[in-house]
């Protein structure tokens, strides 16, 4: 999944009282997550005890999408454009299909959750990696969240993804397919979201009560 749906499994923009510092940590942490390698736990990455829940987080999300047979399938569809970086681009898509239901699937408005994560990003700049806060400024800067609804949204994050790959991804182009199987990709992701929230919820409760 992709930065939009990390966010969202890291827990409401209004956590109940008494537990906010466990949800901005989570989510500070679910935002870093690619870019801590290892464990998380050790003292080089200086993180604190709800960040590290939030890396585990992000890593859970990542092991269960990978092996979800609805993103299988996905792949499959893309894998003749996009070959080894098809998975990236179902994360991209997918994130558009959390956007433009985000409401109904969360009981929270879009823009409301945008804040919220921008704003705590903001606030916690000293706890992101260098390279982490640099993509936090840009991603603010250019809204990504918000531009995630809207096709023309990620056909520039698609290309975005793509002058970064070492080999020639198909991402460039990718926006073709997701106008293709655009009825088909949104149900396989109606069908999987509901699945990978349950097992995140109680990934989440498993690793809060091991503080």
């Amino acid at each position: 999944m992709n930065i939009l749906a990390h966010g969202c499994l890291s827990g409401p923009s209004n956590p109940p009282t008494g537990v906010s510092d466990h949800y901005t940590g989570l989510l500070i942490g679910n935002f870093i997550g690619d870019f801590i390698k290892g464990n998380p736990a050790s003292p080089r990455h200086n993180l604190t005890a709800n960040e590290i829940v939030g890396v585990r987080v992000h890593r859970a999300i990542d092991s269960f999408t990978d092996a979800h047979p609805d993103v299988a399938a996905v792949r499959e569809l893309l894998r003749p454009r996009c070959h080894k970086y098809a998975g990236a681009a179902v994360d991209i898509f997918f994130d558009h299909f959390l956007a433009v239901n985000f409401e109904p699937l969360t009981g929270e408005s879009l823009p409301d959750f945008v804040r919220f994560f921008y704003q705590t990003l903001r606030d916690n700049e000293a706890r992101l990696p260098v390279n982490a806060a640099h993509m936090a400024d840009y991603m603010i800067r250019q809204d990504w969240l918000t531009n995630y609804q809207f096709i023309e949204g990620i056909d520039r994050s698609l290309k975005g993804v793509s002058r970064r790959t070492v080999y020639p991804s198909g991402l460039d182009t990718a926006i073709v397919d997701l106008e293709r199987y655009y009825d088909e990709i949104g149900e396989r992701f109606m069908t999987f979201w509901p699945t990978l929230v349950d097992h995140i919820q109680q990934t989440r409760i498993d690793l809060l009560t091991m503080l």
